[in-house]
């Protein structure tokens, strides 16, 4: 399906080395941020307390953090959960105190400023379990890198994966590393989000491999970035229809999903963008400089063997 048909092939591979210094120094300081200014990870991977509370009204959340600057608790986290009457307070472990004595202090301090606090329920999470999050987070995006070489590998051949995965990689990096400049928290819904954007730009690679695959076989006369180009300005009208809806639903959530999916729709929004960007001017340009030729994608017919009478 076509909302529109561009007539004439963009030359996108003549502006490839423009594109392609765009990736790396956005890239580098990517890399940069995370190496000096780090995650602000949240409470599930450096351990703490997480404490819900419901309210007979509306819970006002900056009487909540002004109440736990008074108790010197102001590094929590407050936001609503659920409901505009629920509150989620994230606090992280301290070595002075246990959980237990955090959220006493916590809802005795809510309760003298309002009555109808009510503890819902309390967590508490320790940090060896935040290292085992961190790890298994780890392992998780290697692991789903690892599957996506091995299927373009199959699919179409090593050099595809290759590109493929760098320029996946690319989106991730840069992902963290805007969550590492503005110090969002990255929760375990953020890390969910981050393994989505893996899976959601290889498909667009797919898309694009898939055409250029299919030209190599009707445009024999041309050159492999006229193929690219081809590639890429066809399939244009499929990508805004598909990127375009799923962005509709990502920033319904990011407006009105309240902040428990904010950051889940922040990194979202990143990872399509980016995804976009890295699928068709990243990863297109990358099968040049790796030497894609013909061969590599039209394998030789095995001639037949003759009959023995």
């Amino acid at each position: 399906m076509e909302f529109f048909r561009i007539r004439r092939d963009i030359n996108f591979m003549k502006y490839a080395a423009i594109f392609n210094v765009i990736s790396l120094v956005t890239f580098v300081l990517a890399v940069f941020f995370l190496a000096t200014r780090g995650l602000h990870l949240g409470v599930e991977f450096t351990g703490g307390t997480v404490m819900e509370l419901h309210y007979g009204h509306p819970a006002d959340l900056d009487k909540v953090r002004a109440t736990l600057e008074r108790i010197e608790l102001g590094d929590a986290t407050v936001q609503n959960f659920g409901s505009s009457e629920n509150a989620l307070i994230r606090l992280p472990a301290r070595q002075d105190l246990t959980g237990a004595q955090l959220s006493e202090r916590v809802i005795a301090a809510l309760k003298a400023e309002d009555p109808t606090a009510e503890l819902m329920r309390v967590d508490f999470v320790g940090s060896q379990v935040g290292r085992e999050l961190v790890e298994n987070g780890a392992l998780a995006l290697l692991l789903v890198s690892l599957g996506i070489v091995l299927y373009l590998w199959l699919r179409f051949e090593w050099k595809f994966g290759i590109a493929a995965i760098i320029a996946n990689l690319h989106d991730v990096v840069i992902i963290l590393g805007f969550f590492a400049f503005f110090q969002w928290e990255f929760s375990v819904p953020v890390l969910a989000a981050v393994l989505a954007v893996l899976g959601y730009s290889v498909n667009e690679s797919v898309i694009v491999f898939d055409r250029i695959r299919e030209n190599v076989r009707k445009m024999r006369k041309s050159t492999l970035p006229e193929i690219i180009n081809n590639a890429i300005t066809r399939t244009m009208s499929r990508t805004i229809i598909t990127h375009g809806s799923t962005q509709l639903m990502v920033t319904s959530i990011l407006l009105f999903g309240g902040d428990a999916l904010f950051y889940f729709a922040l990194a979202l929004t990143i990872g399509i963008m980016f995804g976009i960007y890295s699928s068709v001017l990243v990863a297109s340009p990358l099968l040049i400089y790796l030497r894609v030729t013909r061969e590599d994608l039209i394998k030789p017919e095995r001639p037949k063997q003759e009959a023995v009478v």
